[in-house]
């Protein structure tokens, strides 16, 4: 009974919980008292046996919780050194993946820096003057190797960028890239000295060295010599180290970047040089400068007076290169120095188809010849913008950008604007034509403001200065606009002299008409009128000019028939749709004039008399 009822209190279970032994262990003396007070009334030996047997529970009881104090201890210090390495563990695997993504970034980062700097050694064509060699004796003087290296180098960066070179730089397999440099060694494995060898190794580079000695006759001799640029000694006296080094960057200049040396000798208007080098350069030029060199010959030609033989020599260049469209937009400007407008109007044809189409293959500006035939202004205009723009304000054409946008700016009859990039136009000693083209343009600003003493005094200005070959083969037909000014201002005997003199272009043609229909000559004046079609049946000036006469002598009908032809050769010409609606409001069709005003406005949106024919036309309408 007592067996069963410990069993039942105590229990047996050895999965109990901590917490339920515990209980156990607080009650378990109490239970013990009380079971041996029952004991010891029923009888006192069973009530001894039962009280020991309990206090040796109690006692077991007493270990046992001893135990699983110390045991809990145990557990609880074994979970946490188990949390602290579990922390720890993390903690270092965060640490080696931080570690690693650190090192593939590195690895990263320095792979596409390297991969940055081969890719920059393999396209460098930079030119690298080295430090030259000079003898002790000359350190006094101050003329070190570096110095004397320096002054050849600011020679060569001045002749590059006095390079106009209708965009060779850009073109040509072999240019320099623009950097000139001076190469200072340096100590040990740097970032700068790793890219200095793999240039070295894969790159383009042009190095060029050389050495100054002082001579027996207390002179000074400069050689240089690089890479492809075969050594020449310069000699001078002791005070020439400047001449020595403009002397030493030329040659270099000239074998290094041939073509590039032909553009500065034409810039400079060294024509006759041009020719010698170009010629001579073309048998061991690599092919493809052989079209530039070509086109630089030719250009000095041309400039000479020699339009025939520029023209053989353009045709050649682009027989070689296709797609060499600075020689098509030449070609172009020889015919049209040649009286050939028909011709070169159709040389601007085959450029377009070559090209693909406009727009295409061929940058705009090589088609400003031909839009000047057409009178396509707006394009012309955007053209010589952005080519003055990409070098350096002035232009990589023959002419200057300034005189070419105030010509434009005259023919979209905005004066004010003309006037104002007139005046702002740069100085060039090496621009002959500014100043022949300044009067040109003031006669015709005259012209347009009815001033007809001074247009006439500008342009006989302009014609007396209009006698250099290479001026006129770049603005060919300009010396037909002093005919009509000359006769405008009462000089008939003037005007009859220019146009016969000035060759077969449409402009002198149709002003000829003009003049003759001025002094009552209708019938004249409509045969000059169809020869000047006839020159150039594909141009619009000649029809513009014969519908405006006939819209004088009230044929409407023809009027409108010539414009419309104008129209259709020159469809960005303001002028013909202006005269056209002129047309349309003298027949009282002024809904019809109001269109074909706005339309011009499109083209010449400043035109002082196209506005006010538009507003009367407008009121007319109400």
């Amino acid at each position: 009974m007592a067996e069963g009822l410990l069993g039942g209190l105590v229990g047996a279970d050895a999965d109990k919980t901590e917490a339920e032994t515990s209980e156990a262990q607080v009650g378990a003396e109490a239970f013990a008292a009380a079971v041996a007070a029952i004991a010891s009334r029923q009888d006192p030996e069973v009530a001894r046996e039962t009280s020991a047997f309990l206090r040796d529970q109690s006692q077991l009881l007493q270990v046992q919780k001893k135990h699983l104090q110390e045991e809990h201890a145990l557990r609880l210090a074994h979970l946490r050194n188990q949390l602290r390495e579990e922390k720890i563990r993390r903690a270092g695997l965060r640490l080696r993946v931080a570690f690693q993504l650190f090192m593939a970034l590195l690895a990263t980062v320095v792979g596409a820096g390297i991969l940055v700097m081969l890719r920059d050694a393999v396209t460098s064509r930079s030119v690298v003057v080295e430090s030259f060699d000079a003898p002790p004796a000359l350190l006094a003087r101050g003329l070190t190797g570096r110095v004397v290296a320096a002054g050849v180098l600011d020679e060569l960066r001045r002749l590059q960028s006095a390079t106009r070179a209708d965009a060779a730089k850009r073109d040509l397999a072999n240019a320099w890239s623009g950097e000139i440099k001076l190469a200072v060694p340096e100590s040990g494995v740097s970032l700068g000295e790793l890219s200095r060898m793999l240039k070295a190794r894969f790159g383009n580079d042009l190095h060029i060295e050389g050495e100054l000695v002082q001579t027996d006759t207390a002179g000074l001799a400069l050689t240089v010599r690089g890479d492809g640029v075969a050594p020449k000694t310069f000699t001078g006296s002791a005070g020439d180290l400047g001449k020595l080094s403009i002397d030493a960057a030329g040659y270099v200049y000239a074998q290094s970047e041939p073509v590039l040396w032909a553009y500065y000798l034409l810039n400079r208007g060294r024509n006759d040089e041009a020719i010698s080098f170009s010629r001579e350069a073309i048998a061991g030029a690599d092919k493809a400068d052989r079209p530039y060199l070509l086109n630089t010959w030719a250009n000095a030609t041309a400039s000479t007076g020699k339009t025939r033989d520029a023209l053989a020599l353009y045709r050649a260049a682009i027989r070689i290169k296709p797609d060499y469209w600075v020689a098509h937009n030449n070609i172009t400007l020889a015919l049209e120095a040649l009286g050939d407008e028909q011709g070169a109007w159709r040389a601007g044809e085959v450029m377009r188809r070559i090209a693909g189409g406009r727009p295409g293959r061929a940058p705009e500006t090589y088609y400003q010849n031909v839009d000047l035939l057409v009178w396509n202004l707006g394009p012309w205009r955007d053209a010589i913008i952005a080519d003055a723009d990409a070098n350096g304000g002035v232009g990589a054409s023959a002419g200057s950008a300034g005189i070419q946008i105030s010509d434009i700016e005259i023919r979209q009859h905005d004066l004010a604007s003309a006037d104002i990039t007139l005046q702002t136009v740069k100085p060039d000693p090496t621009d002959p034509s500014i100043p022949v083209l300044s009067h040109f343009l003031r006669g015709r600003l005259a012209a347009e403001a009815g001033d007809v003493a001074r247009a006439a005094a500008e342009m006989e200005a302009f014609g007396a200065t209009f006698v250099d070959p290479g001026v006129m083969f770049n603005f060919p037909g300009y010396a037909c606009w002093i005919a009509p000014a000359e006769e405008a201002a009462g000089h008939p005997e003037k005007a009859d002299a220019v146009l016969k003199s000035t060759g077969t272009y449409v402009d002198c043609y149709r002003f000829r008409a003009d003049i003759l229909d001025g002094r009552r000559d209708w019938a004249g004046a409509q045969k000059a009128y169809a020869e000047a079609v006839a020159l150039a049946p594909d141009l619009p000036a000649a029809y513009y000019s014969w519908g405006v006469a006939l819209g004088r002598h009230g044929d409407v009908s023809g009027a409108e028939a010539r414009l419309k032809d104008a129209h259709e050769r020159g469809p960005h010409w303001a002028d013909p749709l202006k005269a056209w609606g002129d047309v349309l409001a003298a027949k009282g069709r002024f809904t019809d004039a109001i269109a074909k005003y706005d339309e011009a406005h499109r083209y010449a949106a400043n035109w002082q008399a196209l506005n006010d024919a538009r507003a009367a036309a407008a009121k007319q309408a109400l």
